[in-house]
């Protein structure tokens, strides 16, 4: 004989189904997606915006710890509660979080070179970042801004001061009036060389030994032509463009500011770049028959 449920069963199953209901406090109108998705993607655009301003700053010679200081200051002004960066030398990883949702993210980080301009240009955008709301689209649009209109020196002019403070400092190193002029000329054309082989995507180091045996060997040939007694001083002044006078001090910053992985690797690059510069003026000497 079939069991029939009573009116008397039926109440107690519906206040049994809300009486659960009420315990695992599940909202009637809302459901995990929408609750973790819409969080999901504002963190996702934070995160971007975030990532953007430290590898531009990364990528323009800043030192780690105001790579990491920006980028904190740039996510939490968008309304994050915990910020955790992690810098890498050629990437760079956050971790957002906003009350119990996390989110990770990374981004590649190109050549890292030196353009202060820029630099601080960012640095002064973040600061203002601080005092004022702005959204994550807002601050991608600045970026972008500030990568097109911030203004650049030709290159035929910045090859030319290069040579003259290739010239400037080998007179301080002792060479004589007489190998001024070649200096500056190796000098110059040695940038000019350079600007055109890393715009091509050249390897950096391969960049390095070349230029390094360009400028070393036309400083010492002009020298010799001009009659200068310091050829051997002129060759070596003649590659002074090359020295990483920014990487090997964001080294030793890096290092003691307590991000030692950076530091270690661009020490590693410094080092790396030295030796391959001292295999072009190596070279250059042999060719030359100047006294290494």
């Amino acid at each position: 004989m079939a069991n029939r449920i009573g009116p008397s069963d039926k109440m107690a199953s519906q206040s049994g189904h809300a009486m659960i209901k009420d315990w695992i406090n599940i909202p009637a109108t809302l459901t995990s997606h929408d609750a973790v998705v819409l969080n999901h993607q504002e963190l996702e655009q934070i995160a971007e915006a975030a990532l953007l301003v430290a590898r531009r700053l990364m990528e323009t010679g800043s030192r780690a710890e105001v790579v990491h200081e920006a980028c904190a200051l740039v996510a939490r002004g968008l309304g994050c509660d915990q910020v955790n960066l992690r810098s890498g030398y050629a990437s760079l990883e956050i971790t957002l979080d906003s009350g119990t949702n996390t989110i990770t993210r990374m981004i590649e980080v190109g050549p890292l070179g030196v353009n202060y301009r820029l630099n601080h240009a960012i640095r002064k955008v973040v600061r203002r970042f601080r005092e004022s709301s702005c959204t994550p689209a807002e601050t991608v649009a600045e970026m972008t801004r500030l990568e097109r209109e911030t203004p650049r020196q030709p290159p035929w002019v910045v090859a030319l001061w290069v040579g003259i403070a290739c010239a400037s400092f080998g007179r301080l190193l002792g060479i004589d009036w007489a190998a001024f002029i070649p200096v500056l000329a190796a000098g110059a054309l040695g940038q000019a060389g350079r600007h055109i082989l890393l715009r091509r995507g050249t390897n950096t180091f391969v960049v390095a030994a070349g230029i390094a045996f360009l400028s070393s060997t036309l400083g010492g040939l002009g020298a010799r032509w001009a009659a200068s007694t310091t050829v051997n001083l002129a060759m070596n002044a003649s590659v002074l463009l090359l020295v990483p006078g920014v990487p090997a001090v964001n080294s030793q910053s890096d290092i003691m500011e307590g991000h030692p992985a950076m530091g270690s690797a661009r020490a590693i690059f410094v080092i790396m770049l030295l030796i391959f510069i001292a295999i072009g003026v190596l070279i250059a000497h042999v060719i030359v028959g100047a006294p290494s």
